[in-house]
């Protein structure tokens, strides 16, 4: 079993909101692995921010309890604090100095050396305009530098919440491609998000929550599932070809000009069967399972918080 950088278990959190407490995470259960990029999924609005700043210090738990690197926070946060790095809302960088000035000055803040701002800014792709004003930087820059920022003490465990949030294409690419990179590097990333398509191209594991509660957690591939879940089949005779396969205990619905079949393990067993009984397969196409259809199964709402129904056969 690998070792949890971050777990956490019944962690708890709530706001007043007017005369009321509105709860934010509730009994939250969370188990991060060492190594690579864990991404923390769920609709905007599900505790994933709180949930980070719980583990930064930044409040405080009702009830609950959250480690990092095995030691409690916040009450042993100052003993594991300068192995953690985070992007979490905006930084407070100056407008008119230059990133490197920028980063000299947090560098300074927390007792750093000077050369680690050109080796951050090497790695995170912004040496060539280091000298130019942050007022100056697109969006995807000024993430960039507060990435820059946060890997300033060489953190061991790196909190970035939505990162891409707001990037264009361009942006939000070489943001992801920084990520991938530092999980490669033995970095291990709490990556926030409710992008599906963020999470499945970089993650390795991932926890899906919604209203502050763990629904499911484990490797990507793992909550996707290896085996092929459907395959699409397209043949002259469709009522023919569905009697077949189900006759040979395949589950078949129709799918527009095509069938789709569940009950298999490889696409090739409904190929024979048909081919036996005189259906020959015109088109033979694998429907894998995404994690789009893992979330709305989870939580029944898309991921920008609004009520979806999960799509019927043929729908998607």
């Amino acid at each position: 079993m690998s070792e949890l950088v971050i777990e956490t278990s019944g962690l708890r959190k709530s706001y007043r909101h007017g005369l009321r407490r509105r709860v934010a995470v509730d009994g939250l259960d969370l188990a991060v692995p060492a190594g690579g990029v864990h991404g923390f999924l769920g609709p905007n609005g599900s505790g994933k921010t709180t949930t980070m700043r719980m583990l930064l210090g930044l409040a405080r738990p009702d009830k609950g309890v959250a480690r990092v690197f095995g030691l409690k926070v916040p009450s042993q946060l100052p003993q594991v604090v300068d192995r953690v790095g985070a992007v979490i809302g905006s930084p407070g960088f100056s407008p008119h100095l230059s990133g490197r000035t920028n980063l000299q000055l947090v560098g300074r803040t927390l007792g750093l050396s000077r050369t680690g701002v050109d080796e951050v800014l090497h790695q995170v792709g912004l040496e060539s305009r280091a000298r130019s004003s942050y007022a100056s930087y697109s969006p995807g820059m000024r993430q960039r530098l507060a990435i820059a920022a946060a890997l300033l003490k060489t953190p061991d465990l790196l909190l970035l919440d939505e990162p891409t949030a707001g990037l264009g294409p361009a942006g939000g690419r070489t943001v992801r491609d920084l990520v991938r990179r530092l999980g490669d590097g033995g970095t291990t990333v709490l990556l926030s998000s409710h992008n599906l398509v963020e999470v499945q191209q970089l993650c390795h594991s991932v926890s899906v929550i919604d209203h502050g509660r763990l629904l499911a957690s484990g490797r990507v591939d793992e909550l996707l599932g290896e085996r092929t879940s459907r395959t699409r089949v397209k043949v002259a005779d469709l009522r023919g070809a569905q009697h077949v396969l189900r006759s040979a205990g395949r589950t078949v619905a129709r799918d527009g000009d095509a069938l789709l079949v569940e009950g298999h393990e490889r696409p090739e067993e409904i190929t024979r069967a048909l081919a036996a009984r005189g259906h020959y397969v015109t088109e033979l196409i694998e429907v894998r399972p995404d994690l789009e259809s893992v979330f709305l199964q989870l939580t029944g709402r898309a991921p920008d918080g609004s009520s979806t129904p999960t799509p019927a056969d043929g729908e998607r």
